[in-house]
């Protein structure tokens, strides 16, 4: 059961350091709020989206479940999926594409600007990238990990620790933000990244290799 706790976590914080719209409202909001807890507000708004989808994936897919080239080609193509990411984003730390801005006003910031709870969602609903990640590679984990509703510990702990990986990015950030940060250090920014690219490679290839070895039954 650790093991879904721990993968889940680590898979979700290498998404959640990668700047992205919701990252984005966590540093414009905790700036222009004068609330320290706004970033555990949006994180909350982000879990209950995440949580739903989980929820309507499983009701979705369940039967794809019992198909051995639905289970194979979903291991291959999210192991793929997964390489790819890692690539990317270590070729654009590389490319020092990577900078957190701690200064976001209103004209630079676009889109919703209102509730924070509501914002988690907005900003998570509308990122194309979020969605393609849940289509192929939340359900290639939730399949690898054997995440199900017959296995609800195991399904409890997948969401705890996907939702975990958000949390200990967005609200220390949020906290960061709102007592005055203007910056972080770019090197070891720089870095983090760079171990999250390698976590996202390493991991791509062993479930590739792991349905490859060990091949699906039902």
């Amino acid at each position: 059961m650790i093991e879904i706790f721990t993968v889940s976590f680590v898979v979700a914080l290498t998404g959640a350091l990668s700047p992205g719209p919701v990252l984005t409202f966590t540093i414009y909001k905790s700036f222009k709020s004068k609330n320290p807890f706004t970033g555990i507000f949006i994180v909350m708004g982000h879990a209950l989206l995440e949580f739903s989808l989980i929820i309507l994936l499983l009701l979705g897919i369940s039967f794809l479940f019992q198909n051995v080239v639905f289970l194979t080609s979903i291991g291959i193509i999210g192991g793929a999926c997964l390489i790819t990411f890692g690539i990317l984003t270590i070729k654009d730390v590389w490319n020092k594409q990577y900078e957190l801005k701690f200064n976001l006003d209103d004209e630079n910031m676009k889109g919703f600007k209102g509730n924070s709870f509501l914002g988690g969602m907005f900003y998570s609903i509308t990122n194309p990238y979020w969605t393609f990640w849940w289509a192929i590679t939340g359900v290639t984990l939730m399949i690898t990990l054997k995440v199900s509703f017959q296995n609800p510990i195991g399904l409890l702990l997948f969401f705890l620790g996907h939702e975990l990986g958000d949390f200990v990015w967005y609200v220390p950030i949020s906290f960061f933000t709102y007592f005055g940060g203007k910056s972080l250090n770019p090197k070891v920014y720089k870095y983090i990244l760079i171990v999250c690219g390698g976590f996202m490679i390493t991991f791509g290839i062993y479930l590739i290799l792991n349905i490859i070895i060990f091949p699906p039954s039902v």
